[in-house]
C-alpha cells in the first residue's frame, strides 16, 4: 500500500510550518527570476552554465516546496518576488551570495521544526544545495 509522505490533514498547531514552507516557495521563486537574469550577464559561458545549473536546483526546490503547501493545505500557493535582483552583474552575485547564506540557515531551522519525515528531508536536501549554490556564487566574486 502506497503511504502518502504527508499527512492529508495537518494539525492546527503546526500551521508555522504551512508559514514556513510558503516563504520557501518566494523564496525560490525569487531566485529563480534573479538568476534567469544573470545567467544571461554572466561574463563567460562556463559561468552562465553553472549559474543555469543553479536555477534548475532552485526550480527543483520550488516544485518540491509547492507540492507540500499544496498536499499540507488543499490549496495551491500564490508565490510572488520577495526580493528585487540587482541589476549589476557582480551586485547580483553578491545579493545571491548572501541571500543563499541566510536561505541555508533557514532551511536547516525548518528542518530541524519539521516533524514529518519527507519534509524535513526536502529542506535538508535543500540546504545542502543551497549552501553549494554560495559557494559558487563566492568563487564567482572572487574570480571575476
Amino acid at each position: 500500500m502506497y503511504e502518502r509522505p504527508y499527512p492529508t490533514s495537518y494539525p492546527q498547531q503546526d500551521t508555522q510550518i504551512i508559514s514556513d514552507v510558503a516563504k520557501a516557495i518566494n523564496g525560490e521563486y525569487s531566485a529563480i527570476s534573479c538568476y534567469e537574469q544573470l545567467a544571461k550577464k554572466a561574463p563567460n559561458e562556463s559561468q552562465r552554465k553553472r549559474i543555469e545549473e543553479i536555477r534548475r536546483d532552485e526550480i527543483r526546490h520550488y516544485r518540491t516546496f509547492y507540492s507540500i503547501y499544496t498536499n499540507l493545505t488543499g490549496r495551491h500557493p500564490s508565490p510572488q518576488i520577495t526580493e528585487k535582483c540587482p541589476q549589476d552583474y557582480r551586485k547580483g552575485l553578491d545579493f545571491a551570495f548572501q541571500d543563499e547564506q541566510n536561505t541555508v540557515d533557514f532551511y536547516n531551522e525548518v528542518s530541524d521544526k519539521a516533524t514529518n519525515p519527507f519534509i524535513r528531508r526536502s529542506f535538508e536536501r535543500a540546504a545542502r544545495d543551497e549552501q553549494n549554490h554560495a559557494v559558487w556564487f563566492l568563487y564567482f566574486l572572487q574570480h571575476g
